[in-house]
Protein backbone atom coordinates (compact mmCIF):
# COMPACT_ATOMS: atom_id res chain seq x y z
CA UNK A 1 0.00 0.00 0.00
CA UNK A 2 1.51 3.32 -1.06
CA UNK A 3 1.65 6.28 1.28
CA UNK A 4 -0.95 8.99 0.93
CA UNK A 5 -0.33 11.61 -1.74
CA UNK A 6 -0.40 14.18 1.06
CA UNK A 7 3.24 13.20 1.70
CA UNK A 8 4.20 14.81 -1.61
CA UNK A 9 2.12 17.90 -0.91
CA UNK A 10 3.89 18.25 2.44
CA UNK A 11 7.21 18.07 0.61
CA UNK A 12 6.35 20.88 -1.81
CA UNK A 13 8.34 24.04 -1.19
CA UNK A 14 8.97 27.53 -2.60
CA UNK A 15 12.53 28.40 -3.54
CA UNK A 16 12.57 31.33 -1.12
CA UNK A 17 12.71 28.90 1.80
CA UNK A 18 16.26 27.99 0.78
CA UNK A 19 17.58 31.43 -0.21
CA UNK A 20 20.00 31.62 2.75
CA UNK A 21 22.86 29.96 0.90
CA UNK A 22 25.30 30.46 3.78
CA UNK A 23 23.02 28.34 5.97
CA UNK A 24 22.91 25.67 3.27
CA UNK A 25 26.69 25.73 3.03
CA UNK A 26 26.97 25.21 6.78
CA UNK A 27 24.59 22.25 6.55
CA UNK A 28 26.65 20.78 3.71
CA UNK A 29 29.88 21.22 5.68
CA UNK A 30 28.33 19.80 8.86
CA UNK A 31 27.19 16.67 7.01
CA UNK A 32 30.47 16.26 5.11
CA UNK A 33 28.87 16.28 1.67
CA UNK A 34 30.09 17.21 -1.78
CA UNK A 35 27.67 18.68 -4.34
CA UNK A 36 28.11 18.44 -8.10
CA UNK A 37 26.23 20.21 -10.90
CA UNK A 38 26.09 18.94 -14.48
CA UNK A 39 24.58 20.40 -17.65
CA UNK A 40 23.71 17.91 -20.42
CA UNK A 41 24.37 19.79 -23.66
CA UNK A 42 23.92 19.67 -27.40
CA UNK A 43 24.49 22.98 -29.23
CA UNK A 44 23.73 25.31 -26.31
CA UNK A 45 26.22 28.05 -27.16
CA UNK A 46 23.57 30.76 -26.78
CA UNK A 47 22.83 30.09 -23.10
CA UNK A 48 25.56 27.99 -21.50
CA UNK A 49 27.93 30.87 -20.71
CA UNK A 50 25.36 32.76 -18.66
CA UNK A 51 24.22 29.63 -16.85
CA UNK A 52 27.76 28.73 -15.77
CA UNK A 53 28.69 32.31 -14.93
CA UNK A 54 25.66 32.94 -12.70
CA UNK A 55 25.92 29.66 -10.81
CA UNK A 56 29.71 29.73 -10.43
CA UNK A 57 29.83 33.35 -9.29
CA UNK A 58 27.08 33.04 -6.70
CA UNK A 59 27.35 29.44 -5.49
CA UNK A 60 31.05 28.60 -5.87
CA UNK A 61 32.99 31.86 -5.60
CA UNK A 62 30.84 33.84 -3.14
CA UNK A 63 29.40 30.92 -1.18
CA UNK A 64 31.01 27.51 -1.89
CA UNK A 65 27.75 25.59 -1.85
CA UNK A 66 28.72 23.47 -4.85
CA UNK A 67 32.06 21.81 -5.46
CA UNK A 68 32.14 21.32 -9.22
CA UNK A 69 30.35 22.30 -12.42
CA UNK A 70 30.53 20.04 -15.46
CA UNK A 71 29.18 19.95 -18.98
CA UNK A 72 28.42 16.52 -20.49
CA UNK A 73 28.20 17.08 -24.22
CA UNK A 74 26.63 14.97 -26.96
CA UNK A 75 28.86 16.20 -29.79
CA UNK A 76 27.91 19.84 -30.24
CA UNK A 77 28.97 21.42 -33.52
CA UNK A 78 28.81 24.98 -32.21
CA UNK A 79 31.00 26.57 -29.51
CA UNK A 80 29.20 25.06 -26.51
CA UNK A 81 32.24 23.17 -25.22
CA UNK A 82 34.80 25.94 -25.78
CA UNK A 83 32.49 28.46 -24.12
CA UNK A 84 31.78 26.21 -21.14
CA UNK A 85 35.48 25.58 -20.58
CA UNK A 86 36.29 29.29 -20.86
CA UNK A 87 33.77 30.06 -18.10
CA UNK A 88 35.20 27.49 -15.72
CA UNK A 89 33.23 24.28 -16.22
CA UNK A 90 34.77 20.85 -16.61
CA UNK A 91 33.85 19.64 -20.08
CA UNK A 92 33.37 16.00 -21.07
CA UNK A 93 32.29 14.35 -24.28
CA UNK A 94 29.71 11.72 -23.42
CA UNK A 95 31.19 9.26 -25.94
CA UNK A 96 34.54 9.42 -24.13
CA UNK A 97 33.12 8.42 -20.73
CA UNK A 98 33.00 4.69 -19.95
CA UNK A 99 34.14 3.83 -23.47
CA UNK A 100 33.77 0.13 -22.70
CA UNK A 101 29.99 0.66 -22.52
CA UNK A 102 29.63 2.23 -25.97
CA UNK A 103 27.73 5.41 -26.63
CA UNK A 104 24.26 6.66 -27.49
CA UNK A 105 23.06 10.16 -28.25
CA UNK A 106 20.46 11.41 -25.80
CA UNK A 107 20.01 13.37 -22.62
CA UNK A 108 19.56 10.29 -20.49
CA UNK A 109 22.88 8.93 -21.74
CA UNK A 110 24.63 12.13 -20.63
CA UNK A 111 23.02 11.99 -17.19
CA UNK A 112 23.95 8.34 -16.67
CA UNK A 113 27.56 8.88 -17.69
CA UNK A 114 27.84 12.01 -15.56
CA UNK A 115 27.57 9.80 -12.47
CA UNK A 116 30.96 8.34 -13.36
CA UNK A 117 32.85 11.62 -13.75
CA UNK A 118 31.19 13.68 -11.01
CA UNK A 119 32.43 13.40 -7.44
CA UNK A 120 29.42 14.66 -5.48
CA UNK A 121 27.31 12.90 -2.89
CA UNK A 122 24.45 15.04 -4.21
CA UNK A 123 24.09 15.41 -7.97
CA UNK A 124 22.17 18.28 -9.58
CA UNK A 125 21.18 18.32 -13.24
CA UNK A 126 20.01 21.52 -14.95
CA UNK A 127 19.04 21.90 -18.60
CA UNK A 128 21.36 24.13 -20.61
CA UNK A 129 18.75 26.19 -22.49
CA UNK A 130 17.41 28.33 -19.63
CA UNK A 131 17.21 31.99 -20.57
CA UNK A 132 16.30 33.33 -17.11
CA UNK A 133 18.88 31.39 -15.11
CA UNK A 134 19.30 32.39 -11.46
CA UNK A 135 20.99 30.88 -8.39
CA UNK A 136 17.62 29.55 -7.19
CA UNK A 137 17.73 26.94 -9.96
CA UNK A 138 20.56 25.35 -8.00
CA UNK A 139 20.14 26.10 -4.31
CA UNK A 140 16.41 25.35 -4.26
CA UNK A 141 17.07 21.80 -5.45
CA UNK A 142 19.75 20.96 -2.89
CA UNK A 143 18.06 22.77 0.01
CA UNK A 144 15.49 20.04 0.77
CA UNK A 145 18.19 17.33 0.62
CA UNK A 146 20.41 19.24 3.03
CA UNK A 147 17.56 19.96 5.45
CA UNK A 148 15.88 16.56 5.44
CA UNK A 149 17.90 13.34 5.34
CA UNK A 150 14.84 11.26 4.42
CA UNK A 151 14.33 13.07 1.10
CA UNK A 152 16.19 11.49 -1.80
CA UNK A 153 15.10 13.15 -5.05
CA UNK A 154 13.90 16.72 -5.71
CA UNK A 155 12.16 18.03 -8.83
CA UNK A 156 11.71 21.64 -9.91
CA UNK A 157 8.43 23.09 -11.11
CA UNK A 158 7.57 26.48 -12.57
CA UNK A 159 5.42 28.41 -14.96
CA UNK A 160 6.56 27.75 -18.52
CA UNK A 161 5.48 30.66 -20.75
CA UNK A 162 5.60 30.00 -24.47
CA UNK A 163 7.78 32.32 -26.52
CA UNK A 164 6.22 33.28 -29.84
CA UNK A 165 8.43 35.64 -31.84
CA UNK A 166 9.55 38.10 -29.15
CA UNK A 167 6.39 37.91 -27.05
CA UNK A 168 5.81 35.65 -24.05
CA UNK A 169 2.44 34.02 -23.64
CA UNK A 170 1.60 33.45 -19.98
CA UNK A 171 0.88 29.74 -20.31
CA UNK A 172 1.15 26.86 -22.71
CA UNK A 173 4.28 25.14 -21.43
CA UNK A 174 4.30 21.61 -20.13
CA UNK A 175 2.12 20.32 -22.94
CA UNK A 176 3.39 16.73 -22.83
CA UNK A 177 2.89 16.70 -19.06
CA UNK A 178 -0.74 17.80 -19.19
CA UNK A 179 -1.80 15.87 -22.30
CA UNK A 180 0.10 12.62 -21.70
CA UNK A 181 1.84 12.17 -18.36
CA UNK A 182 -0.74 13.55 -15.96
CA UNK A 183 -3.53 11.38 -17.41
CA UNK A 184 -1.26 8.33 -17.16
CA UNK A 185 -0.39 9.14 -13.54
CA UNK A 186 -4.06 9.80 -12.77
CA UNK A 187 -4.97 6.36 -14.10
CA UNK A 188 -2.10 4.29 -12.72
CA UNK A 189 -0.27 6.28 -10.03
CA UNK A 190 -2.55 8.96 -8.56
CA UNK A 191 0.03 9.81 -5.88
CA UNK A 192 2.42 10.95 -8.60
CA UNK A 193 -0.24 13.14 -10.25
CA UNK A 194 0.56 15.68 -7.53
CA UNK A 195 3.91 16.32 -9.21
CA UNK A 196 3.47 19.66 -10.91
CA UNK A 197 6.26 19.31 -13.51
CA UNK A 198 7.21 15.62 -13.60
CA UNK A 199 9.20 16.13 -16.81
CA UNK A 200 11.15 19.18 -15.66
CA UNK A 201 14.82 19.08 -16.60
CA UNK A 202 15.99 20.45 -13.27
CA UNK A 203 16.33 17.95 -10.43
CA UNK A 204 18.72 16.69 -7.77
CA UNK A 205 19.28 13.39 -6.04
CA UNK A 206 21.56 11.58 -3.67
CA UNK A 207 24.21 9.47 -5.38
CA UNK A 208 23.26 6.41 -3.33
CA UNK A 209 19.80 6.57 -4.91
CA UNK A 210 20.78 7.65 -8.42
CA UNK A 211 23.29 4.84 -8.85
CA UNK A 212 20.46 2.32 -8.30
CA UNK A 213 18.25 3.71 -11.08
CA UNK A 214 17.97 2.67 -14.71
CA UNK A 215 18.35 5.50 -17.24
CA UNK A 216 16.49 5.68 -20.51
CA UNK A 217 19.01 7.18 -22.92
CA UNK A 218 16.31 9.31 -24.53
CA UNK A 219 13.12 11.17 -23.65
CA UNK A 220 11.86 8.74 -21.02
CA UNK A 221 14.61 9.34 -18.46
CA UNK A 222 12.62 11.65 -16.16
CA UNK A 223 9.49 9.50 -16.13
CA UNK A 224 11.56 6.35 -15.61
CA UNK A 225 13.30 7.91 -12.62
CA UNK A 226 10.05 8.91 -10.97
CA UNK A 227 8.49 5.47 -11.35
CA UNK A 228 11.62 3.76 -10.07
CA UNK A 229 11.99 6.07 -7.06
CA UNK A 230 8.29 5.65 -6.31
CA UNK A 231 8.47 1.86 -6.36
CA UNK A 232 11.86 1.48 -4.70
CA UNK A 233 11.75 4.20 -2.04
CA UNK A 234 8.14 5.39 -1.80
CA UNK A 235 6.45 8.75 -2.28
CA UNK A 236 8.05 10.15 0.88
CA UNK A 237 11.45 10.13 -0.83
CA UNK A 238 10.25 12.75 -3.36
CA UNK A 239 10.02 16.52 -3.04
CA UNK A 240 9.33 19.38 -5.44
CA UNK A 241 10.30 23.05 -5.39
CA UNK A 242 8.62 26.04 -7.02
CA UNK A 243 11.10 28.14 -9.05
CA UNK A 244 8.38 30.59 -10.21
CA UNK A 245 9.18 30.83 -13.93
CA UNK A 246 11.41 29.21 -16.51
CA UNK A 247 11.96 30.73 -19.95
CA UNK A 248 13.47 28.51 -22.63
CA UNK A 249 13.02 27.63 -26.26
CA UNK A 250 9.77 25.82 -27.03
CA UNK A 251 9.55 22.81 -29.28
CA UNK A 252 7.16 22.19 -32.14
CA UNK A 253 4.34 19.66 -32.09
CA UNK A 254 6.25 17.00 -34.04
CA UNK A 255 9.15 17.16 -31.60
CA UNK A 256 6.71 16.82 -28.70
CA UNK A 257 5.10 13.86 -30.45
CA UNK A 258 8.48 12.09 -30.68
CA UNK A 259 9.07 12.91 -27.02
CA UNK A 260 5.72 11.36 -26.12
CA UNK A 261 6.63 8.25 -28.12
CA UNK A 262 9.79 7.79 -26.04
CA UNK A 263 7.97 8.46 -22.77
CA UNK A 264 5.26 5.91 -23.56
CA UNK A 265 7.90 3.28 -24.27
CA UNK A 266 9.43 3.88 -20.85
CA UNK A 267 6.01 3.89 -19.18
CA UNK A 268 5.03 0.52 -20.66
CA UNK A 269 8.44 -0.88 -19.74
CA UNK A 270 7.91 0.10 -16.09
CA UNK A 271 4.38 -1.32 -16.00
CA UNK A 272 5.81 -4.69 -16.97
CA UNK A 273 8.89 -4.37 -14.76
CA UNK A 274 6.76 -3.89 -11.66
CA UNK A 275 4.10 -6.42 -12.61
CA UNK A 276 1.38 -3.80 -13.05
CA UNK A 277 0.59 -4.43 -16.71
CA UNK A 278 1.39 -6.77 -19.57
CA UNK A 279 1.85 -6.07 -23.26
CA UNK A 280 0.82 -8.92 -25.52
CA UNK A 281 2.04 -7.35 -28.73
CA UNK A 282 5.41 -6.15 -30.00
CA UNK A 283 5.51 -2.37 -30.15
CA UNK A 284 6.61 -0.64 -33.34
CA UNK A 285 10.15 0.75 -33.14
CA UNK A 286 9.53 3.88 -35.24
CA UNK A 287 7.63 7.07 -34.55
CA UNK A 288 5.44 7.90 -37.56
CA UNK A 289 4.74 11.51 -38.46
CA UNK A 290 2.75 12.75 -41.44
CA UNK A 291 4.22 15.62 -43.41
CA UNK A 292 2.52 17.37 -46.31
CA UNK A 293 4.74 17.00 -49.37
CA UNK A 294 3.40 18.23 -52.72
CA UNK A 295 -0.10 18.49 -51.27
CA UNK A 296 -0.05 14.88 -50.06
CA UNK A 297 0.48 13.48 -46.59
CA UNK A 298 3.64 11.41 -46.54
CA UNK A 299 4.78 9.25 -43.58
CA UNK A 300 8.09 10.14 -41.93
CA UNK A 301 9.64 7.34 -39.86
CA UNK A 302 11.96 8.28 -36.99
CA UNK A 303 13.71 5.82 -34.73
CA UNK A 304 13.47 7.21 -31.20
CA UNK A 305 16.07 5.88 -28.73
CA UNK A 306 14.39 3.70 -26.10
CA UNK A 307 17.46 1.83 -24.87
CA UNK A 308 17.88 1.67 -21.09
CA UNK A 309 21.16 1.98 -19.26
CA UNK A 310 21.28 -0.32 -16.22
CA UNK A 311 21.86 0.97 -12.69
CA UNK A 312 25.44 2.19 -12.84
CA UNK A 313 26.24 0.51 -9.54
CA UNK A 314 26.14 -2.76 -11.51
CA UNK A 315 29.28 -1.75 -13.45
CA UNK A 316 32.51 -3.06 -11.93
CA UNK A 317 34.35 -0.03 -13.32
CA UNK A 318 32.02 2.27 -11.36
CA UNK A 319 32.19 0.22 -8.17
CA UNK A 320 35.98 0.33 -8.19
CA UNK A 321 35.94 4.12 -8.47
CA UNK A 322 33.19 4.71 -5.88
CA UNK A 323 33.80 1.88 -3.46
Amino acid sequence: MKESSSALLENTFHHSRFSDTKRLFELKKEKGLRISLAFPTLNEEATIAKEILVIKTELMDRVPLIDEIAVIDSGSNDKTCETAAAYGAKVYQSKDILRSQGSFRGKGENLWKSLYVLSGDIIVWIDADIQNIAPKFMYALVGPLLENDTLQYVKAFYERPMKISEALMASGGGRVTEILVRPLFSLFYPELAHLIQPLSGEYAGRRKLLEQLSFSVGYGVELGHLLDVYHMFGIKALAQVDLDKRVHRNQGVQSLSRMSFGILNTFFDRLQKYGEGELKTQMNAFHIALNVIKEKHQPVFTEVPVFERPPIIELEEYRKKFS
